[in-house]
């Protein structure tokens, strides 16, 4: 049985990143999740006890987490949970890991900027089509369409203030149109 948990928390140790020989990406790192509560008696909040947890992220998210996330930040994690017990000569213990599904900053305390990554395979598939111009946007002709680009890139254009949306059409390796969809901006 697999069980799902979301923490909040702060990354105690420096985000460690490695590649397998294999070539998979891992980053880990320690996460220190204090919970709080208010105490009448005192009149003020108080900290409870602090769990650790050892995180580790893997491929896309291991290379995203580990070029984002540094030593101090706050931070929401959600994975999969796995309690194990070890023994070494006179010590034992329990270690608790999560496998992480998503790594974010935790925005009730601070702002972050995001910036989308693009994977490798996604990379190499687009590798695949020829180049349609400086951003690969084309118009209803099949042209360079440079009105559209930054949509289909991702970022807002300033000077398109309809938010109708647009056409996107898509081409096969030697041009030929395959197929239009509409796509909301």
């Amino acid at each position: 049985m697999t069980d799902t948990i979301t923490l909040t928390g702060l990354v105690a140790t420096t985000p460690r990143h490695l590649v397998t020989s294999e070539g998979l990406s891992i980053t880990s790192f320690r996460l220190a999740s204090t919970q709080r509560r208010f105490d009448r008696s005192r009149d003020r909040w108080v900290d409870g006890d602090t769990n650790w947890y050892t995180i580790t992220c893997f491929r896309q998210l291991a290379i995203n987490v580990s070029g984002s996330v540094l030593k101090g930040d706050r931070v929401v994690v959600t994975g999969r949970l796995r309690i194990r017990d070890w023994s070494s000569g006179e010590k034992a213990g329990t270690n608790i890991e999560v496998d992480a599904d998503a790594v974010g900053h935790d925005l009730t305390w601070g702002t972050t900027t995001f910036s989308r990554s693009i994977s490798s395979t996604m990379v190499e598939k687009a590798d695949a089509f020829p180049p349609m111009g400086s951003n690969g946007a084309v118009d209803s002709n099949g042209a360079a369409d440079s009105n559209n680009a930054a949509h289909i890139n991702g970022a807002a254009d300033p000077d398109d203030s309809d938010d109708q949306g647009g056409a996107v059409q898509f081409l096969d390796p030697d041009g030929e149109s395959l197929e239009s969809a509409a796509v909301p901006f």
